[in-house]
């Protein structure tokens, strides 16, 4: 009692109170996330291999590995990351080519559900080298910084937490120059700072940094540079403020934040940004039964499922007629007639099953698409947020994406869904589908294209071209303070323009389409999506299509049951 007596004179005497310590310690600076090295050699090869560094809440977790060839000739390494601790055992790889007395930095995508596991490092003519690694998870509190720490503090006005504090939110620093160059190393982080000057990034940097603020990420740039719109061509010219919505996501530039740090780096709280870029919904847990996917949720392919009623069915008959059947019979005809038509009777069920599977459900693999493409088209690229539902009979070969574009499991998964293959861009090489599951894969692309919606004059009439490689359904377009509903056109075709849409019967176009995506995909795509829910500009459009959509996975021979695309960008109108 006295001792407290003591404490809290003390904090009396020093102008605080211990309420107020509590809060300064609950709300004081950062904490340092970025791991230590851990070397191993075997032979001619030396690999630094990053350790506990920050993983973010969904996506997967970059790790950096540095491979150092001391000899004459070249070397082949082969990096994989397998997890344990409940994380499951598929295996992330990646291949690189190490030239003789050479020194390479990669990086190796892992996802972010596994938070320890061994790393193996295996070479040609050299013994297998094993790091064991953990990954230190902060929730979503969790922000990739590029630059230096000094940097990082001067800029935000910040500064590292001691152990006994608790910090706002923890940062990992990359130096700028070893960066990972793959969109898949970003899109799980909820915000990315660049604090430094930005003209010192690598364009490939630079660039995957853009694309990451398209999909859907938050940018922070501390030290904007003058041509910061050449850099960043999705930002308004004119009105540019500290904050713009960019594409699907957020750039903030300088650091006037009222002193709120945390505010700066991450959005406001209850914003929504808890979610990710994509949510695909998985599997409930093991505990919870009776429930096709987690918490309940709808899925999006209703026919491809197993026919488990038509199913017991057929083993219901199938114990009847051995059961009360084989009774009868060996009253009737003796007991060697039971030997003879129990084996009859189980083939005959079974022949049953598998012609139920072959002739109804086929091998095929089903498929269920939606997604929201924002056209870039003085850059001829389309950014593509999407998230599939998939069914399959039979497990489907390798999927191959490039490397500006990612597959996106479940972020309440828990274990990884699938092995994966880093070497050239991403390949799922098993896992991609379990055989009579159902399984939902969100994607996340920036990706060359040359659609486009084309508009001429001709005459007193305007007419538009579809050029977006998939037909018309639905759509609007603004053009002189005026909305005009698009007509249904195949792709290629067009057709004459009609007056506009008076402002009283259509007010809102693009929440009209969105709508009609539906509640189960509010959270999945739909959420904390403000700008592509924003008003036209002036010669604005948005348009919804059928068919496969942009997204990469688009090339996957499927029987597709439902797609739903919106696609939104700016009319070309060619001048006659």
């Amino acid at each position: 009692m006295a001792s407290t007596l003591t404490v809290a004179v003390l904090l009396v005497l020093l102008g605080s109170s211990p309420a107020v310590a509590d809060e300064e310690r609950v709300r004081s600076g950062y904490r340092n996330a970025s791991g230590k090295s851990e070397v191993l050699q075997e032979g001619n090869l030396r690999v630094s291999i990053r350790t506990g560094v920050l993983k973010p809440p969904r996506g997967y977790t970059p790790v950096e590995v540095v491979l150092q060839n001391t000899g004459p000739l070249p070397l082949q390494a082969r990096l994989s990351f397998q997890g344990h601790y409940g994380s499951g055992s598929r295996t992330s790889e990646r291949t690189v080519e190490v030239g003789p007395r050479a020194r390479v930095v990669t990086w190796l995508p892992v996802p972010a559900v596994q938070q320890a596991g061994n790393l193996h490092v295996d070479a040609p003519g050299l013994p297998r080298m094993v790091q064991p690694m953990y990954l230190d998870d902060s929730g979503d509190g969790a922000a990739l910084v590029l630059g230096t720490v000094k940097d990082f503090e001067t800029d935000l006005g910040l500064r590292e937490t001691q152990s006994e504090q608790e910090p706002l939110f923890a940062a990992r620093f990359l130096e700028e120059r070893e960066a990972p160059r793959e969109l898949s190393s970003y899109v799980g982080y909820p915000a990315v700072v660049v604090a430094m000057d930005a003209t010192r990034l690598p364009a490939d940097v630079w660039a995957v940094l853009e694309a990451y603020a398209a999909t859907g990420g938050r940018l922070v740039i501390t030290r904007p540079s003058r041509d910061v719109l050449e850099r960043l061509p999705l930002l308004p010219a004119t009105g540019r403020t500290d904050e713009s919505p960019y594409g699907f996501g957020r750039v903030r530039l300088g650091t006037r934040s009222g002193g709120d740090s945390h505010g700066l780096v991450f959005e406001p709280t209850g914003s929504g940004t808890a979610l990710g870029m994509v949510n695909p919904v998985g599997p409930p847990p093991r505990w919870e039964r009776g429930s096709a996917l987690r918490n309940g949720a709808t899925p999006l392919l209703e026919s491809a499922r197993a026919p488990v009623g038509r199913f017991l069915f057929l083993i219901f008959a199938f114990a009847l007629a051995v059961g009360p059947g084989g009774l009868m019979l060996a009253r009737r005809r003796g007991p060697v007639s039971v030997l003879v038509a129990v084996p009859l009777i189980s083939l005959v069920t079974c022949l049953a099953l598998v012609a139920w599977s072959v002739l109804v459900d086929g091998f095929a693999v089903h498929a269920a698409r939606y997604s929201l493409t924002w056209l870039d088209g003085e850059r001829s690229r389309a950014v593509t947020l999407g998230v599939g539902a998939w069914y399959a009979n039979l497990t489907p070969g390798s999927v191959k994406l490039p490397g500006s574009s990612t597959l996106l499991p479940p972020g309440d998964a828990e274990e990884p869904p699938a092995d994966l293959d880093w070497t050239e861009g991403l390949t799922v090489t098993d896992g991609f589908l379990t055989p009579r599951t159902y399984r939902e894969w969100g994607e996340v692309s920036v990706l060359p294209t040359r659609a486009r919606l084309v508009l001429r004059q001709e005459g007193n009439a305007l007419r538009v071209q579809n050029a977006l490689g998939a037909a018309i359904e639905e759509g609007y377009m603004r053009r002189g303070n005026a909305t005009y509903r698009l007509p249904a056109l195949e792709d290629g075709a067009e057709a004459a323009l009609q007056g506009p849409v008076p402002e009283s019967e259509l007010a809102h176009p693009t929440e009209v389409l969105m709508d009609q995506l539906g509640a189960a995909l509010f959270d999945r795509l739909l959420k904390n999506k403000a700008a592509f829910r924003a008003d036209l500009p002036e010669g604005g459009f948005i348009v919804r299509t059928g068919g496969r959509g942009m997204a990469p996975t688009s090339s996957v021979k499927v029987e597709l049951e439902a797609g739903m695309h919106l696609v939104r960008g700016q009319v070309q109108e060619v001048r006659p």
